[in-house]
């Protein structure tokens, strides 16, 4: 069967570095760093004490009192934000058809705060008041209540899942997404992810696999991808909600269009179930095979937002397996990683990071990398890589990539380019 083409035809945006996509994409062009003391809770006992939270989130401007009381930050985010894509897409909510639209999203985690406040209050309570959980408790938590949720918002009755693959789980929701819709089984899908993870377990969790960064004395400056003195990844959280619409359909409504997606590819490093594997050789083949079903060379691609979470042998691994798959080729594209910026979102480190791919090829602007100094230099990556260290980049990016991998060994990745 001939495929249907796949464009995208709106987005929205509640991330650490604004509650729009026009302000977190003028802070990421501006190298803004999103990280700051965490003020979800007193981290002041942990070995991290600082994360890139939201700012000025009010569930209350997005949606009901009473109905927000029933929902996980990760959950509100995720509403948030899709009402900021469906208002941009422009659908005539009135005349689609919401039998053909779906929702699928990337989570990682879930409901982790509403879990803490239950279960410690049953931990406290329980033995002399006995167990008082809330009707809301396991609705709240379930990771796929974001998706759930946001076809309840609009009605859309088409598809609705969540994808859970650790940090990939975004990427592997778009590419199912992406799927789903040159197959023909729906006209447009709501997709991205969301997560929020700044709570003491999140917190606590990630310092016990001695993931996170403690320069708490600077947490501006903490993720450093590709930088020698980098020490482990920032904890970031928000949503980023994409439509991805069939190209007839857009066409037929007058939608805008930022960008056509043309490919992914999926693949598992079968190695350890933290670390990537230390020659890049899953993140080779995820790229390989994303290209492949894009269509495109090596020499096509201009720029890749890759994992980068700022950690030693995710950082090293990645960049040999750029090197591996585009040979020469490696030397003449950009290379950033916006977790500089936004900390790594998680189950929705995919979706912040498509939008950003995204901007790109419809702007031709390559965000930075930021915190990257001069003699900060780590002797296994090659600096002859264009990293778009620490300022934004003008270039035409007619194609882009953007690559995610996950803990399990998951790795993801989505191909972007120009729509013609």
């Amino acid at each position: 069967m001939e495929l249907k083409r796949v464009v995208v035809t709106g987005i929205g945006a509640i991330t650490p570095l604004g509650l729009t996509v026009e302000e977190t994409w003028e802070n990421m062009k501006k190298g803004v760093s999103g990280a700051a003391p965490i003020t979800h809770f007193d981290a002041s006992a942990f070995k991290t004490q600082f994360a890139c939270e939201v700012k000025g989130f009010n569930a209350s401007n997005y949606i009901d009192r009473k109905e927000a009381r029933k929902m996980d930050i990760c959950s509100q985010f995720a509403i948030a934000a899709a009402k900021e894509a469906v208002a941009d897409s422009g659908f005539d909510l009135e005349t689609e058809d919401k039998d053909e639209i779906g929702v699928v999203l990337g989570v990682g985690i879930g409901g982790i705060h509403t879990f803490e406040e239950e279960t410690s209050n049953y931990a406290i309570n329980g033995a002399t008041q006995g167990p008082k959980y809330s009707p809301f408790f396991i609705p709240k938590m379930i990771a796929d209540m974001s998706a759930g949720l946001i076809s309840i918002e609009y009605g859309f009755r088409g598809p609705n899942y969540v994808c859970t693959s650790a940090c990939a789980s975004g990427s592997n929701a778009i590419a199912d997404a992406f799927n789903l819709l040159r197959l023909g089984k729906a006209n447009a899908i709501l997709t991205g992810g969301a997560e929020s993870a700044i709570w003491p377990a999140g917190i606590g969790g990630f310092n016990a696999l001695h993931g996170l960064s403690t320069r708490n004395d600077e947490p501006e400056k903490a993720s450093r991808p590709f930088s020698a003195s980098r020490d482990g990844f920032v904890v970031g959280e928000g949503s980023v909600i994409i439509v991805l619409e069939e190209l007839e359909h857009a066409k037929a409504r007058g939608a805008k269009i930022y960008a056509e997606i043309v490919g992914a590819g999926m693949s598992a490093d079968a190695h350890h179930i933290t670390a990537s594997h230390p020659e890049g050789y899953g993140a080779k083949l995820v790229m390989e095979r994303a290209l492949k079903d894009a269509g495109l060379e090596p020499k096509d691609i201009d720029y890749i937002n890759v994992h980068g979470t700022s950690t030693h042998v995710g950082d090293i691994s990645e960049a040999k397996a750029i090197q591996a798959v585009f040979g020469e080729d490696a030397y003449k594209l950009n290379i950033s990683s916006t977790k500089s910026m936004t900390g790594h979102l998680l189950g929705a480190a995919g979706a912040i990071e498509a939008m950003a791919t995204i901007l790109a090829v419809q702007n031709d602007i390559v965000p930075p990398t930021i915190n990257h100094e001069d003699d900060d230099k780590d002797e296994e990556i090659d600096y002859n890589l264009n990293f778009t260290f620490n300022k934004a980049q003008e270039r035409t990016v007619n194609a882009a990539i953007s690559n995610t991998f996950g803990f399990g060994g998951h790795n993801a990745c989505v191909v972007f380019k120009k729509y013609k």
